[in-house]
């Protein structure tokens, strides 16, 4: 189950992060007019010239937020997850002792009766 929510929030992570980055390159920066290279932009104002935040710069903010909200769950979510084994041997299951399985074979009959004496 938490790799099912570790994978939607990593998934909504990065689409969110990839429109933070198109709304970013989308929008006119402050003072970037042909003009403003020469010093006629209007850089002195608090907010440029478009006055307080339009739609595209409120929208970055939110989807800043939802970016900054999923990589704190991603922490969380990483670092709680349960430490898998560090090898293949931590997650054998022991077995009884290899004595006591020798012990439980049957030892086969020796038939003397078909043996040969070799000659000296």
């Amino acid at each position: 189950m938490s790799d099912v929510v570790f994978s939607l929030v990593l998934t909504v992570h990065v689409l969110v992060g990839l429109g933070v980055i198109g709304l970013v390159l989308v929008q006119h920066g402050k003072g970037a007019d042909a003009g403003a290279a020469f010093g006629g932009g209007s850089s002195g104002s608090l907010f440029g010239s478009s006055g307080s935040a339009n739609f595209l710069s409120r929208t970055t903010a939110a989807m800043a937020t939802v970016f900054f909200i999923t990589s704190l769950s991603l922490s969380y979510l990483a670092s709680n997850k349960p430490a898998a084994p560090s090898s293949v041997m931590d997650g054998a299951v022991q077995s009884a002792p290899a004595e006591a399985a020798v012990d439980a074979v049957p030892a086969a009959p020796v038939d003397d009766s078909k043996a040969q004496a070799i000659p000296k």
